[in-house]
């Protein structure tokens, strides 16, 4: 039995991944000379391979913690490449390449330079991953109820989407102060080294309002020109590219390693099947 109602509906949705056991079908006999009967292994899970039930709060909290590993561990481990993006934003006549920003972080600031923001980008990050991930999976169970089964189906990839979107809505609430404190960590010299004294600083200097300018860089506004908008650019696609790969590696690596259930391919509900008349 599933432990709540929620998930209890979610069973019944194509999105849901039941729980069968293992087993062999024979196919009918045919009348052909010296053929035999083949056996076909249904593609199934049993309850030993799997370590929790889909849609159960155990299996929203181990999607959730992969989602902190999978995020927080890769944006921390590319701070430096990040930094020195937004240092070429920023100040580009004093930084002018990734090389060269490099360089130039090193020779102010030593090698312990090139760590500044990591204490708020893993903060930060692992609460969006813990958002992205997880309520990813809350979203699509929840919009698919409310749909029903039928519609469901029909607007599955609509219903992803949705599900996507609002993921991502809370993950970038929960994102946005720890990148507020990580931009002026990294792009105003002077302003704080640590978390520990940006955080502080920002609340007394601009209230609770500080956190949702995160997006907007420091004195960006004089680097739109036709050329300015897409400074960092390359540092940005090595940046992405490398994260969203190792992103997904080690989130479904976390779900393989805690043996959580898979959902299925979606199937068309018996229900529609009859509508269509596509069966008896």
């Amino acid at each position: 039995m599933y432990p709540t109602s929620l998930t209890q509906l979610a069973r019944a949705n194509p999105f849901s991944a039941p729980l069968f056991s293992l087993q062999k079908l024979e196919e009918p006999q045919q009348n052909l000379r010296g053929q035999r009967p083949r056996r076909l292994a249904a593609a199934a899970a049993v309850d030993e391979d799997v370590s929790c039930e889909f849609g159960s709060s155990k299996y929203y909290a181990l999607c959730g913690f992969g989602g902190i590993l999978s995020c927080g561990l890769t944006h921390t481990a590319v701070v430096p490449l990040d930094l020195v993006k937004c240092r070429l934003q920023v100040n580009p006549d004093k930084y002018k390449s990734i090389g060269n920003g490099f360089a130039v972080t090193v020779r102010e600031d030593g090698f312990r330079g090139l760590a500044k923001g990591w204490a708020p980008t893993f903060i930060g990050y692992s609460m969006q991953g813990l958002c992205k991930f997880g309520f990813y999976e809350v979203f699509k169970i929840f919009y698919s109820d409310m749909l029903g089964e039928e519609n469901a189906y029909l607007w599955r990839t609509s219903l992803y989407l949705a599900a996507s979107a609002s993921a991502e809505f809370f993950a970038d609430i929960a994102l946005a102060p720890m990148e507020a404190a990580k931009v002026r960590i990294q792009t105003q010299p002077g302003y704080a080294n640590t978390l520990r004294q940006c955080a502080p600083k920002m609340f007394a200097e601009e209230g609770l309002w500080a956190s949702p300018q995160q997006g907007v860089l420091p004195d960006v506004n004089q680097c739109l020109c036709p050329s300015g908008v897409w400074k960092g650019l390359v540092a940005r696609i090595i940046m992405i590219g490398t994260l969203t790969a190792l992103q997904w590696f080690i989130y479904d690596s976390v779900k393989v390693y805690f043996r959580l259930p898979r959902p299925p391919p979606p199937e068309m509900p018996e229900s529609l099947k009859k509508k269509l008349g596509l069966t008896e």
